[in-house]
């Protein structure tokens, strides 16, 4: 996350610096503190919160956990992850709804905070969810704030509730109150309130907000805060909790460029929980905030839950199922392949899915330098192709491609790389579908995959197997004792040694069953 990478390096740096050490002494511990003060203050953490997070981490790392651990420096980097999901708010913080509804939540905050937007990510978070919310246009002191809110509305499916113009006509607390009311009425379960906000705090503006709290009673009042404003997200909230008071955190514009001190500063200072954020512009980079997930991303560990729930919802099991069998009876198409291509696009940003992984900011600059259009064009390319031609890539001569780069406005060499990248990948599938392991160009050969370097020429019969694995060295020395070849046939067994994988078809010899039986004891 761009927010977190200065942090993320300073701290990947620290403790690179650590590793190289077998024993830690009390100087290389308070070094290392020192170092992750200098990081966290130049990320813009609030003093206050970096002097208690550096008191807990040196306390704990001169202590019996680290002096005593197999190794030093993993207890170390383990300390600081346990410290870093306390100071974010400890556990998850899920939103709680009304015993009977509606379930009304307020949002405050500055002005340019991301309230309008961030209440459409909302009400569609909550839709997908199975809810039926109603956004209430209650800013009526911005400029266009009731028309802005009336399109992000319409682009999250999600219907507003608006009987003010705005632009300063209206009683914004008479519209919250007739809100509630109406969704009554109506039936929707939720009601969310998006709310004016100022420049600056002043005393107009928490009056107002406090009225609206007053006049709704909300389940759940939302301070949203901009990521990127630094040491001010401190005061800002502390002013907010003293003339609001705020039940949970949302931060907005994760996505940007700051040093990240508003999300390691605001949970600890308020005592009140971050439960949402906010990682780009589009109504779906909107996700539930889970303070070990976000550690773990800080620290370069990656978040493996995350990028496992964003493909749950992006892909269709029974479709992924219908391609596993594609591939197994070799009936996968380019068509498959551009619908498998547009599922991993409806996940949103690559570049921020695969910061997701562990490890992924030693690959940094070769993130920076990947192009997601490449997706867009790799679809371009196939649906300039008949139907015909989808089907059976086999018929692509050079005029038909020489049409097709014409028709998607690429090259003939992108349309051949295209062609051979498919073929590449539908072969590995199969070897994978029918439990083979497949031969990756580039890789040395998968230990038990019968392979020499990718020539499908197997390797010369030894007088007695030297398989690592037991069952499989005690069934090619039955072989070999039958007269039989371990290796089952001319090409790539499968990926469990036995005899056949993916280039195999047909019954087991006679002499195969018997030495099977052999080793079996029948």
């Amino acid at each position: 996350m761009a927010t977190f990478g200065t942090l993320s390096d300073r701290l990947a740096e620290t403790f690179k610096n650590l590793r190289t050490k077998g024993k830690l002494s009390a100087a290389d511990v308070d070094g290392t503190v020192r170092e992750i003060r200098r990081a966290l203050l130049d990320a813009d953490v609030a003093l206050e919160v970096v002097k208690d997070f550096t008191g807990k981490v040196r306390e704990r790392a001169l202590g019996d956990e680290v002096s005593k651990a197999l190794n030093p420096a993993q207890q170390v980097v383990q300390i600081v992850n346990e410290e870093l999901v306390e100071i974010l708010g400890g556990q998850q913080r899920r939103l709680e709804f009304a015993k009977r509804p509606p379930t009304v939540i307020m949002l405050a905050g500055l002005q340019g905070a991301g309230k309008t937007t961030l209440a459409g990510k909302l009400a569609k978070w909550l839709a997908k969810d199975g809810h039926t919310p109603i956004l209430v246009a209650a800013d009526l002191q911005r400029p266009n704030a009731v028309t802005q809110l009336q399109v992000v509305g319409a682009q999250a499916g999600v219907p507003v509730f608006a009987p003010e113009p705005g632009n300063g006509v209206g009683n914004p607390v008479k519209v919250a109150r007739d809100a509630v009311k109406f969704a009554e009425q109506k039936l929707h379960d939720i009601v969310i309130v998006d709310t004016a906000g100022r420049l600056g705090v002043d005393a107009q503006l928490m009056k107002q907000a406090a009225d609206i709290r007053k006049a709704i009673n909300p389940d759940e009042v939302l301070f949203v805060i901009d990521a990127m404003i630094g040491q001010d997200a401190v005061a800002t909230a502390k002013a907010f909790q003293e003339g609001v008071d705020f039940t949970g955190v949302v931060l907005s514009k994760l996505d940007g460029d700051a040093r990240g001190g508003a999300a390691l500063s605001v949970a600890s200072i308020t005592g009140r929980p971050i439960m949402f954020a906010s990682t780009g512009e589009s109504l779906d980079e909107f996700e539930p905030f889970h303070p070990d997930r976000m550690a773990s991303r800080i620290l370069d560990l990656g978040d493996i839950l995350t990028l496992i729930e964003q493909a749950q919802s992006a892909f269709d099991e029974d479709e992924a199922r219908k391609v596993a069998e594609k591939f197994a009876t070799d009936t996968f198409t380019l068509d498959d392949f551009l619908g498998q291509m547009q599922q991993l696009r409806n996940m949103g940003s690559i570049k921020k899915m695969m910061s997701m992984l562990p490890g992924a900011g030693a690959m940094k600059q070769q993130l920076d330098n990947f192009d997601e259009h490449e997706i867009v064009r790799t679809e371009a390319i196939i649906q300039s192709m008949t139907k015909q031609e989808r089907v059976q890539p086999k018929i692509l001569n050079g005029s038909r491609r020489l049409r097709i780069a014409r028709g998607s406005g690429s090259t003939v060499t992108e349309v051949n790389q295209l062609v051979a990248r498919f073929e590449q990948a539908a072969k590995m599938m199969k070897t994978v579908a029918k439990g083979g392991v497949p031969n990756i160009p580039g890789m040395a050969p998968m230990p038990g995959a019968g392979f020499t370097g990718g020539r499908g020429k197997q390797q010369p019969k030894k007088k007695g197997s030297k398989s690592g694995n037991p069952a499989k060295r005690a069934a090619e020395n039955a072989a070999l004792a039958s007269g039989a070849k371990p290796g089952g046939g001319s090409g790539g067994g499968s990926g469990f040694g036995l005899a056949g994988g993916a280039q195999r078809s047909g019954a087991p010899t006679e002499e195969e069953l018997a030495a099977l039986q052999r080793m079996l004891g029948h």
